[in-house]
């Protein structure tokens, strides 16, 4: 909601500063012709005049209480109904079309694009298994920068209901994937369950993220042997391995501690 407000507000701001130009010159230029010539078929005596008219021509409802008699009076008429009309439907065009176009995208669970602008050494969370909603409850607690990616709608939609940023895409899109802005990541963890898609989203990050931090979970050691294979700089995180070793060195097994 901030995004949208304040993407609104700038556009907005643009195209106020363009009314506002366009109404000034109806303005200046209506008093100017009105008053010193016999341009209209009144006398145009102070600036409100020339304003009533202004927003009277440029809004198309044309009372015909005041009228343009000569050539230039009309010329300048034309020209202020074209650059009116240009500047409000451009205005109404371009700010409808992009509210809506990242309604779809909102609706439809994918990033949009003014949300990538803000998108740099933040933290992306790709795939949504245990470790990752652990992590992300950690993050969202402690205020942290972060992102959650998943394939799974329904999953998406209930994360951002819990008050996480989830997006939609296709772990192994390379064009989906290169939407987060990989390149100015600071870190980025891998938790997938399906084993094929996350070697694939893999070699996909191997080419995006230059400078990111990347860490995947596997779940043995097969998992494991082919994750280094594709980077040696990938961090890899066995959970079971992590867990059998500190179980064991809590019960003592393999301690020096046995009487011979």
């Amino acid at each position: 909601m901030i995004i949208d407000f304040m993407r609104l507000t700038a556009k907005a701001l643009i195209y106020f500063i363009a009314i506002t130009a366009v109404f000034v010159f109806g303005t200046v230029g209506t008093y100017i012709l009105g008053h010193y010539g016999n341009n209209f078929n009144i006398k145009i005596n102070n600036l409100f005049d020339a304003a009533y008219f202004t927003l009277i021509t440029v809004s198309t409802v044309g009372y015909g209480d005041i009228v343009p008699v000569t050539e230039i009076a009309r010329l300048f008429v034309m020209i202020l109904i074209i650059t009116g009309l240009a500047v409000f439907l451009s205005a109404v065009t371009v700010l409808s079309s992009d509210l809506m176009g990242d309604r779809v995208e909102k609706l439809s669970g994918r990033i949009t694009n003014f949300e990538r602008r803000f998108l740099k050494e933040h933290i992306l969370l790709i795939g949504t298994d245990t470790v990752n909603m652990q992590i992300a409850k950690k993050l969202k607690s402690e205020g942290k920068k972060f992102i959650m990616i998943t394939s799974d709608k329904t999953v998406a939609d209930r994360l951002r209901d819990l008050g996480y940023r989830a997006y939609i895409a296709d772990e192994t899109s390379e064009m989906d994937m290169s939407k987060f802005e990989m390149s100015t990541a600071k870190d980025i963890i891998v938790d997938m369950r399906d084993k094929s898609k996350m070697i694939y989203l893999l070699l996909i990050v191997r080419n995006l993220a230059k400078n990111a931090r990347v860490t995947t979970v596997v779940h043995s050691e097969e998992e494991q042997k082919n994750v280094m294979s594709l980077n040696s700089k990938i961090n890899v995180m066995n959970p079971a391995e992590i867990a059998s070793q500190i179980l064991t060195k809590k019960i003592g097994v393999g301690s020096k501690n046995e009487e011979v």
